[in-house]
């Protein structure tokens, strides 16, 4: 995948939690070990997103994005 954002950090995901609007996902990474983003249910469901798939926590600004 090629994006601008330098900000990354791959990991696998721990856990899940959907809203009824937005969806927390835990990330585990080597340093600082765990993470949290939270994406609206809508895009966790796009991407299809489930615990123990391994993912990159793209960072850009003040938001934490998912890319599978």
């Amino acid at each position: 995948m090629n994006i601008s954002a330098r900000n990354q950090l791959n990991g696998k995901i721990t856990n899940i939690e959907l809203g009824a609007v937005m969806a927390n996902i835990k990330i585990e990474v080597t340093e600082p070990n765990t993470i949290t983003a939270v994406i609206t249910k809508e895009s966790a469901e796009k991407l299809g997103l489930k615990e123990g798939d391994d993912v990159a926590a793209i960072i850009k600004s003040t938001e934490v994005i998912i890319g599978k």
